[in-house]
């Protein structure tokens, strides 16, 4: 008789299953990197343009909205505390230094006492203070605006910096391809892809200085709202504590 076949034991140790098979990883031989590599002084020229231009609207981005976030807060305290002084000197030294209510302030302090002399006796007192708080206003209106054309000029500048450099490498992609002799998609898809890559850069420069310029110069007329209802309520007391001294 035929013997049975022994039966492996339960507990014997399984073979470990076979090792997946490693993905190649294929290395994307145009790009970025290549075209800064590849690329000549025309070329990395562009590119740097680019990066300083996306540079300064991104600094420039940050400091006015740190400074508009100052502005309204100083404009809430004026509304709580300045009001409540005893006289516009006194609310005008509790401010910090570099407020801009603070300097409309100290302007419209600073024409109200030199109305004096031959040539400013001809020129109604009033109007003399209104003058001194409008030069104060338009000083820091001019101040809000000052970064907004460079970022107009990234906005509108950028995407056709970046066609140039597309412009530039497409001729160069091509001309290496005509003295090559290789004419195939695969040829040409890569180096005039990689040219392309320079209009992308352009518009994602561009775009953001765009939405940052627009936004910008809307909070600067909410801004600027501010700052005349304060200059024409600061005009008013000055112009009212001159009459009271003077009918005194």
């Amino acid at each position: 008789a035929e013997a049975a076949p022994a039966t492996a034991p339960a507990d014997a140790p399984k073979p470990p299953p076979a090792a997946a098979p490693e993905k190649e990883t294929i290395e994307n031989p145009y790009g970025l990197e290549a075209l800064w590599k590849q690329g000549d002084f025309v070329s990395k020229g562009t590119l740097i343009i680019l990066v300083i231009m996306s540079m300064g609207s991104w600094y420039i981005m940050f400091v006015k909205v740190y400074e508009q976030y100052k502005l309204f807060r100083e404009a809430a305290k004026v509304k709580a505390s300045f009001w409540s002084s005893g006289s516009v000197a006194e609310g005008a030294a509790a401010m910090k230094e570099g407020s801009p209510f603070k300097f409309i302030a100290e302007s419209a302090l600073e024409a109200s006492k030199h109305h004096e002399g031959k040539l400013l006796e001809t020129v109604d007192f009033n109007e003399w203070v209104t003058m001194g708080i409008q030069r104060a206003v338009e000083n820091v209106g001019s101040r809000l605006q000052d970064g907004l054309a460079f970022l107009a000029t990234v906005g509108s500048t950028a995407p056709f910096v970046g066609l140039f450099g597309t412009v530039w490498g497409i001729y160069h992609a091509l001309t290496a391809i005509g003295i090559a002799g290789q004419a195939s998609i695969d040829k040409v898809a890569g180096p005039v892809g990689e040219a392309l890559i320079m209009t992308a850069f352009g518009l994602a420069v561009a775009v953001p200085a765009v939405l940052a310029y627009n936004w910008l110069v809307r909070r600067n007329k909410v801004a600027m709202e501010h700052l005349r209802g304060y200059a024409a309520d600061l005009h008013l007391v000055l112009v009212a504590g001159a009459a009271k001294k003077a009918k005194a």
